[in-house]
């Protein structure tokens, strides 16, 4: 998985890239539909707490998944951005189970249907196409 790290109004230190790495690894190991993932981090307002602004964009094959944080610390924000990812994907992935086996079940019902109406004359064959 292809990770890019953009800091805004910062630099971000070796140790900040290599926990972000890390953390990400969970996502990829999760699922294997996973492209790539974007991490923006920014600093909005240097004198207040909570001024951390993380952003994770993660590219699957049928679409993206976003998490945005505000919160005092970067290692905070990126945790808690990943554990909602995490969430978001087990949905995606029980989504797509969902409409395979969806379609997997018409197919079935189709050649269910078309063996039993061969038995009889008077009912019409339903063909259902996916």
């Amino acid at each position: 998985m292809e990770v890019k790290i953009q800091s805004v109004h910062f630099d971000a230190t070796e140790k900040l890239r290599s926990y972000i790495d890390k953390k990400l690894s969970k996502v990829e190991k999760f699922s294997d539909e996973v492209i790539s993932a974007q991490v923006q981090l920014k600093v909005e307002k240097p004198e207040v707490a909570m001024n951390k602004y993380t952003s994770i964009k993660v590219l699957v094959k049928q679409g993206e998944l976003f998490a945005e944080k505000v919160c005092d610390t970067f290692e905070e924000g990126v945790s808690l951005c990943v554990d909602s990812l995490l969430r978001q994907l087990e949905k995606y992935k029980e989504k797509r189970h969902a409409t395979v086996r969806f379609v997997g079940n018409i197919k079935k019902l189709s050649i269910f249907i078309c063996k039993f109406t061969n038995n009889f004359s008077n009912i019409c064959i339903i063909k259902i196409n996916s």
